[in-house]
């Protein structure tokens, strides 16, 4: 690490606005009295005008004013008091005002490392350093270090004119006279344990897939790298690795399909992952049984060790993703990346806060960091660099790696504007990529109409978002275990299941619903969050297993054929369970990985949602681009107490039926139901077997719903 400095003053002196210095005299040091300050650059000397004196408990402050021209950052200056005591200007919050935001906006893109055989360039943006270093450690451990140039718009440049590839490399800004030591934020790569960042060439780009006529044709599968094969019942080989995704013709024990077969044959449009860039929680030491989803952020451009067979090796981890991506992409299966650009791992370690303290992140009225993300920290994504670093980002996960999606961790905590910039750079390089997040309204200080949350939603045109109302109708409250919704058999919910069925647009005319438009809406009832619908299902129901299974299925069937984007957790196609735990963030593994035997054990179950997902694909109907088609063309009456049926007609346009019926039934009561009159109807789905060609012909108009089921009838 950088020596640090002790530094002594006698009172301190902040740049507050280009045109505001505030001065802090403890009282022990002349009982807190100036009555006046001079401010000295070189031999130049400008009298700083008292604008105002405020009693703090333990010192004075004085809020002095200044022509703003007179302060250029990266110059040095010094004040001095009336009793002849110096103290050096320190950088307080003028980092955090528009006027900065705008004079030190640097549109480059090249900031990080650009490489080339002869010639290597480091670009970082640090307006308030008055100094920085570079620090480079070859293969066989020299360290040297090299002066950065300054440029405009606060970036600093460093040529090394010699071939650097494989060096470990790191920063050293020098900031209110103190020397600290940083990994680049634009690193990508990273030693073992994110210990320096890694001069690379790169290889072989992945390209993405073409996306997908509309989100709504998509089917998204959310998992874990590691869970995915940790079992060693999974059949994989590289198991908890990336490279467990590269494995053809898997099988559990009992010769089912496991993996990457598994998920080409479940018939998923999407996996999503849940964070693979460099994360804390867990070391990259292959015998550390510590675990983590990884939603502690340390390197957003560079890929996790924990999953790599070779942490040790930058080149290896970065192979090793791409194979991943370029595996399901083989599959044709796109990948959506979970990306948590709301905060940093420990603010006051994080790259960000040394390389431009206070910028990056929010702070609320008195000065204090905020924390609506609950873990500290909040990124400030309205500041200009913050929001150039997350789209520069994004541009580099498609470009390079192939990504063909985000999903935006925590994204209420991201503002409108950048959200709605992030949209316009991706449509740029990959139009229609699929990006979604989690709309939450937490208490972070922006506008109310600046967040990027559900609220808002009408403002994030392209945008998805989890759709807590669907989610909370059809299982029931997240934060109440004990509530119960629709599928778990609760009445007089009727009417807001019609609202979720149909994408949450609001069907009558002049209703505002809560999106525009139905690829808004990801509809699930199960993440990799809080408790699994199985997990629920046994803590809250008083029930006997078969039922909740079909509750389980009656769930999963409503998220698979409902108007939106449908969203699958890992294994929840065979009930998974976490053992009861809610929170299962850094639970063993034991409790997180897939459970192949299950996939064993409930095949029936996987084969029906596999035929379910044959069916949404097989007719536009079930997947509707536009709020007004679905008003057009779908019908949904409840006239019982646990049943709603969904009428779909004159959708032959579409697909191959031109009426399509489904009726959603969770009462453990049987049920008298009548069928339209006219053409003959085929079932194509009972609740618990289904095929796109059809089950049987239905013979009879009247028929007896069984307890909690599920029909899709089409003609």
């Amino acid at each position: 690490m950088a020596e640090v400095l002790v530094i002594s003053r006698q009172y301190d002196a902040f740049l507050d606005t280009f045109n505001v210095i505030t001065m802090i005299l403890p009282y022990d040091y002349h009982e807190g009295n100036s009555n006046h300050f001079t401010l000295i650059k070189d031999d130049e000397k400008v009298a700083l005008h008292i604008e105002e004196k405020i009693p703090l408990n333990d010192a004075m402050k004085y809020v002095t004013t200044i022509q703003s021209e007179k302060i250029i950052l990266g110059d040095s200056y010094e004040i001095v008091d009336e009793h002849g005591t110096k103290t050096d200007l320190q950088i307080g919050a003028v980092i955090r005002t528009e006027e900065f935001d705008q004079r030190y906006y640097y549109d480059g893109n090249d900031l990080g490392v650009t490489y080339q055989d002869g010639c290597t360039v480091f670009k970082v943006w640090a307006p308030t350093a008055t100094e920085v270093r570079l620090k480079l450690k070859s293969p066989d451990e020299e360290e040297i270090q090299y002066p950065y140039t300054r440029m405009e718009n606060g970036v600093w440049e460093c040529r090394v004119d010699t071939d650097i590839e494989g060096y470990f490399y790191s920063i050293l800004p020098c900031i209110n006279l103190v020397w600290d030591e940083l990994i680049d934020p634009y690193a990508k790569a990273v030693s073992l344990n994110s210990e320096w960042g890694c001069v690379i060439k790169q290889g072989e780009k992945v390209a993405p897939l073409a996306p997908l006529a509309s989100p709504t044709d998509s089917v998204i599968y959310e998992l874990n790298i590691r869970d995915f094969s940790a079992q060693k019942e999974s059949g994989m080989k590289f198991r908890g690795k990336y490279s467990a995704f590269t494995e053809k013709g898997t099988k559990t024990p009992k010769g089912f399909s496991s993996g990457i077969q598994y998920l080409k044959e479940l018939g998923v449009t999407h996996v999503e992952l849940l964070p693979v860039n460099d994360f804390d929680g867990v070391t990259d030491n292959p015998s550390d049984t510590n675990y983590n989803w990884g939603y502690n952020p340390l390197y957003f451009n560079a890929p996790e060790g924990s999953y790599s067979l070779k942490p040790e090796d930058p080149y290896e981890r970065i192979r090793e993703l791409k194979a991943v991506i370029q595996s399901l992409h083989d599959e044709n299966i796109r990948v959506i990346q979970d990306v948590v650009y709301n905060h940093v791992f420990v603010r006051e370690h994080s790259s960000f806060e040394k390389l431009v303290p206070g910028y990056f992140f929010r702070h609320d009225e008195n000065g204090l960091p905020s924390n609506g993300t609950g873990v500290g920290n909040d990124f400030a994504s309205e500041r200009l660099m913050a929001r150039k670093f997350i789209v520069d980002s994004i541009l580099y996960w498609i470009k390079e790696y192939g990504v063909d999606g985000f999903r935006f961790d925590l994204m209420g905590i991201l503002d409108v504007k950048t959200m709605t910039v992030i949209r316009e750079e991706v449509d740029k390089v990959l139009p229609g990529a699929i990006l979604i997040g989690e709309g939450w309204d937490l208490n972070t200080p922006l506008p109310p109409h600046q967040k990027a949350n559900l609220r808002n939603a009408h403002h994030l045109q392209g945008i998805g978002q989890f759709n807590d109302w669907f989610r909370d109708t059809i299982k029931g409250s997240t934060f109440n275990l004990y509530d119960k919704g629709f599928a778990l058999g609760h009445g007089h919910l009727e009417q807001k299941v019609e609202l979720v069925l149909t994408g949450s647009i609001g069907m009558k005319s002049g209703e505002r619903g809560l999106f525009k438009e139905p690829a808004q809406s990801v509809n699930y009832v199960e993440s990799h969050d809080n408790h699994t619908l199985w997990d629920k299902m046994k803590a809250c129901m008083n029930e006997d297993e078969e039922t909740l299974k079909a509750r389980h299925k009656l769930a999963t069937t409503m998220v698979l054929l409902s108007q939106g984007i449908p969203f699958l957790h890992a294994g929840q196609e065979f009930f998974r369970t976490k053992k009861g735990i809610e929170n299962s963030y850094n639970s063993p593994i034991e409790i997180n990985q897939l459970d192949w035997t299950r996939r064993e054990e409930y095949d029936e179950v996987v084969r029906y949602v596999k035929a379910l997902i044959q069916i949404r694909k097989s007719h536009g109907a079930f997947r509707f681009q536009k709020g007004d088609l679905i008003r057009e063309h779908v019908k949904v009456s409840h006239s019982k107490e646990n049943l709603v049926d969904v009428t779909y007609q004159n959708v032959h346009p579409y697909g191959p039926w031109d009426e399509i019926l489904m009726v959603f039934h969770s009462d453990t009561k049987p049920c008298e139901y009548s069928l339209a009159e006219g053409k003959q109807w085929i079932c194509l789905s009972d609740g618990n077997q289904a095929s796109v060609s059809g089950l049987y012909d239905v013979k009879e108009t009247s028929l007896t719903l069984r307890p909690v089921s599920s029909y899709v009838f089409v003609r």
